[in-house]
């Protein structure tokens, strides 16, 4: 069994000013390309989330996947399962960068180059999910597409739930539908987000970085001085985000005695 690995994906949005990226936590299987696209171009969302992504917090995001199998005739299949997204996380455009040359390499240089000319001009969102692989159903019945379709569709409606998603897509790779959902979810509520954090100010400089930086970086020296594990992981993540100079005193102090200076 393969470990879970992190998959990156630029989702651009329409908010001037702001570039969104996603990173999904699953366990991959191996796809060629042309069957990664063919799976993203055969999903339909026939019922998106009426309600969009906590700013702040994690969402449970149930989905109704519809297929038809490859090797059955009149038959379709219902996965049902859940998606946990992540709260959406502020980085520097350097961090980004930083990242996805990590994870592309050469192909990225570039526009990894043209993130950091312009990173004063720019505010980077990432948001995270898991799909959680523990199926919660999988239904195979014996009735159309069509008509499969309508009746999930009109029935998860009844329940009301606002973070209920159907789709249809293709029997295998049907992960990456999955993905697709996500992508178009993050686009959905991203505006609401960004809003929600330009009322919090978290956007504004403080030195060089984000507020939210700033916090979340005092947040993880808070937790790394009740717990000396966290100590070496926030060395990498002051490095990462190239603000080491600048923390190295508090680091370090951290480091002798475990407690913040």
């Amino acid at each position: 069994m393969r470990p879970p690995r992190k998959t990156r994906e630029i989702v651009h949005c329409g908010c001037a000013r702001h570039l969104l990226a996603f990173s999904s936590m699953h366990t991959p299987e191996k796809h060629d390309a042309f069957d990664f696209w063919y799976a993203v171009n055969q999903t339909e969302i026939l019922l998106m989330p009426a309600r969009r992504l906590e700013t702040f917090g994690a969402t449970m995001v149930n989905y109704h996947m519809i297929s038809e199998p490859m090797d059955s005739v009149s038959q379709t299949r219902v996965r049902e399962g859940r998606i946990q997204a992540f709260r959406p996380q502020i980085l520097t455009p350097q961090t980004y960068a930083s990242g996805l040359l990590e994870g592309f390499g050469k192909e990225a240089e570039a526009y990894a180059e043209w993130l950091r000319d312009h990173g004063k001009d720019l505010h980077v969102l990432r948001y995270g999910f898991q799909i959680r692989k523990e199926v919660t159903q999988e239904l195979l019945l014996a009735e159309n597409l069509e008509t499969v379709k309508e009746q999930v569709r009109e029935r998860v409606k009844a329940k009301g739930d606002p973070m209920a998603a159907v789709l249809t897509g293709v029997d295998h790779p049907w992960e990456v539908c999955l993905l697709k959902l996500m992508a178009d979810v993050i686009r959905y509520s991203a505006p609401g987000n960004i809003r929600e954090m330009e009322r919090h100010r978290l956007f504004e400089d403080e030195g060089g970085l984000p507020r939210a930086v700033r916090e979340e970086l005092d947040a993880d020296f808070r937790t790394a001085s009740r717990d000396p594990r966290l100590i070496k992981p926030l060395g990498a993540k002051l490095q990462q985000y190239g603000v080491f100079e600048d923390y190295q005193d508090r680091f370090f102090a951290l480091v002798k005695t475990g407690k913040p200076k």
